[in-house]
């Protein structure tokens, strides 16, 4: 057997299986079928009960595309003693969609952590106001929004570039794949730096600004409670709407009926929704609850829940990771290659997670990934011939690890 791959079995980390799976978005009983193992065994390897065989490390890197060196230990832990995802509604998805998620989620910190080796990067800056997710919270979301923005000095009026704004106080902003847009903008903690994904199909400057806005409050907030609730969400969206539209700012310009010019020139103005703004209307009072339900039928009925009237901006991009990246690779020669897997990551996944845009929904990721495969099938089986071993798939299978 060769030596890298024993070397990789002697070391393998049971996390980093359980990574590459969630990533795949497969079940134990999945890759156990793909590997010819027992569930059990798939199990044993992650909890670290049972090393598997260099063989087997083969057949797993084959099975989900990925580098036999990504089982290798990676230093320090993705989330250790960080918040939970916060996902928006734990009934809309499934658990393996939200673990796929989570992986990804996982896989830009480690992204982030091997880039920043090389790159320096804003400090962490993201202060923790803390509150129950319980009622009644006595106007908590909207206070932390207050400090917040007095804590990252913004003047009055409406929030700048907020994908910016929040890189520059050390959060990581990043698009997520196609593949997992079942589950929409979500956000965790961790003890290097908070992270804030964002749904790639929602292809709408205003919404996205308020998903930003909506993951800082969780991320300000919800240290410890549990997500995915009813009144959670609700926090969330308050202090959204209090950063992006402070009340003693607004209060004054909103109409008290659904008044569609006057909320058009706010919408432009403030960088909001109509949705927004009738929210924001109703929960401070100037719009009262049957004037406000009235509105929204009303822009249900003309088509605008999903296509609102008026210029759309392009959406706001990320740069923090995409320029360190470009970077790189300009003025060290560092190419794209190299740095995703010196930071443990295939290189579709690499090109997602340092991209400005969201992926298209062409090919372009399909051809990252077949090269990722291509590229490990190549290693693994030139790895076997060497050892003079017969390759992947041709050997009998004993179900015995050496």
């Amino acid at each position: 057997m060769t030596s890298r791959l024993q070397d990789i079995a002697t070391l393998f980390d049971g996390g980093r299986l359980t990574l590459a799976r969630n990533l795949a978005g497969l079940r134990k009983n999945a890759l156990a079928a793909a590997i010819g193992k027992s569930p059990t065994a798939v199990a044993a390897y992650e909890n670290g009960a049972k090393r598997p065989a260099a063989t087997t490390v083969a057949e797993l890197s084959l099975a989900l595309q990925v580098d036999p060196g990504f089982f290798l230990p990676r230093p320090g832990k993705a989330n250790p003693a960080g918040t939970p995802p916060h996902f928006r509604s734990l009934r809309s998805t499934t658990q393996l969609a939200r673990d796929q998620a989570h992986a990804y989620g996982q896989l830009v910190v480690d992204v982030a952590a091997g880039i920043e080796r090389h790159v320096e990067f804003p400090e962490r800056d993201l202060p923790a106001y803390p509150i129950a997710g319980e009622e009644p919270d006595h106007g908590a979301p909207e206070e932390a929004a207050s400090c917040l923005r007095k804590d990252w000095n913004l003047p009055e009026g409406p929030v700048g570039h907020l994908v910016r704004l929040a890189e520059n106080h050390g959060c990581l902003v990043v698009f997520t794949p196609r593949g997992t847009a079942k589950v929409d903008a979500y956000s965790f903690d961790t003890l290097q730096r908070p992270v804030v994904l964002l749904n790639p199909l929602k292809d709408d400057y205003f919404r996205q600004r308020f998903d930003v806005a909506h993951e800082l409050g969780h991320l300000v907030m919800h240290l410890d409670a549990e997500p995915g609730g009813r009144v959670v969400e609700n926090q969330a969206n308050r202090f959204a709407s209090e950063l992006l539209m402070p009340a003693d700012q607004i209060i004054d310009q909103l109409p008290p009926r659904a008044d569609w010019k006057i909320l058009q020139r706010l919408k432009q103005y403030w960088n909001v929704s109509l949705q927004a703004l009738l929210f924001r209307a109703r929960t401070l009072g100037v719009m009262g609850e049957v004037t406000y339900r009235n509105a929204v039928v009303s822009l249900s009925q003309k088509g605008w829940r999903r296509s609102e009237p008026g210029p759309m901006p392009i959406l706001e991009q990320p740069s923090l990771l995409p320029g360190a990246a470009e970077l790189l690779r300009r003025d060290a020669g560092v190419e794209a290659g190299d740095l995703s897997e010196e930071c443990g990551s295939p290189i579709a996944l690499f090109t997602t997670i340092t991209s400005r845009f969201p992926q298209p929904e062409d090919n372009t990721n399909q051809v990252a990934a077949d090269a990722d495969q291509g590229r490990s099938e190549a290693k693994v089986i030139s790895l076997l011939e060497h050892s003079g071993r017969p390759a992947v798939g041709s050997h009998p299978r004993s179900g015995q690890e050496g």
